[in-house]
């Protein structure tokens, strides 16, 4: 075996990732530090570094499924948000670094100490485990409909040490049956169910259930807004994520539906986001 340096070695996985992905460079240089065990740094400190013969074999193997369209985060097993570790798998959606706009909102928003808190379809649970990392003394709910999300959320929950967040099993509302939220929260499927871009990227290794919504992707948006009204303290927030088209279609739908103070907040790209309103009852 030709044992490549660590500048030769990103080289030839940039030709073999090129084609297939937008960020070639930057996957190269995540797998091939996974496969070191060293920072980022460490690439531009040691170029001529050599790969020994199993950190070479791994990385190929990386590269080439990669190369086949599989998701970074899926490799790898894990994913970054909020700066806290997650682990992922194709049960449900990878964080994204636009969600984490719906978390800076929240904890922007004007809620006591004791606050009640749901996430609604929690996937990995990025989103109340990022809420109770930065409030520890909220109560925190958060809910998914599929068994291995469920699973999947408490898994991060134990590697992040936050066991104050109660993850249940739930079709939307149904196992919290009764109670009242000071904030409700969730990035729920709001992709169009014919949207082309579904057959392109990462999201081809996505779940369509995590993705997509009848009604041009509005469907889970619309039932929550309607339903959060019944699970909402007076005084209490509901804040959605939705597609960067679908701002005023939301901010309607919540206004429609009697929430006051209807806002829209941009993601860190300048593209609508998440929309918000308050329940006043």
């Amino acid at each position: 075996m030709h044992r490549l340096t660590i500048a030769d070695a990103v080289k030839w996985a940039v030709e073999q990732l090129a084609p297939s992905s937008e960020s070639a460079q930057i996957d190269a240089e995540v797998l091939l530090l996974h496969c070191i065990g060293k920072a980022r740094s460490f690439i531009y400190s040691w170029p001529e570094r050599q790969l020994s013969e199993e950190q070479q074999r791994q990385f190929e193997a990386l590269v080439a499924r990669r190369a086949q369209g599989t998701p970074v985060a899926h490799i790898l097993g894990e994913r970054e948000f909020w700066s806290l570790p997650f682990i992922v798998n194709d049960s449900t959606l990878i964080p994204r670094a636009d969600t984490e706009i719906l978390v800076e909102t929240a904890l922007n928003l004007n809620l006591d100490a004791d606050t009640q808190a749901l996430d609604l379809g929690t996937g990995t649970g990025a989103i109340a485990l990022a809420l109770a990392h930065e409030r520890p003394q909220w109560q925190m709910t958060a809910v998914d409909k599929v068994t291995d999300a469920v699973e999947l959320a408490k898994s991060n929950r134990e590697r992040l040490k936050l066991p104050q967040v109660e993850i249940l099993q739930s079709d939307w509302f149904s196992a919290v049956s009764g109670r009242k939220f000071h904030l409700i929260v969730s990035n729920p499927p709001y992709i169009a169910e014919a949207d082309e871009h579904l057959d392109a990227g990462d999201v081809r290794f996505e779940p369509r259930s995590a993705l997509t919504a009848a009604n041009d992707g509005f469907a889970d948006l619309f039932f929550i807004a309607d339903h959060a009204r019944q699970y909402l303290h007076q005084g209490g927030y509901i804040l959605l994520e939705h597609g960067y088209t679908q701002g005023p279609t939301v901010r309607a739908e919540l206004q429609q539906l009697g929430y006051q103070n209807v806002a829209t907040v941009r993601d860190f790209g300048s593209n609508e986001r998440c929309s918000l309103g308050v329940w006043l009852g």
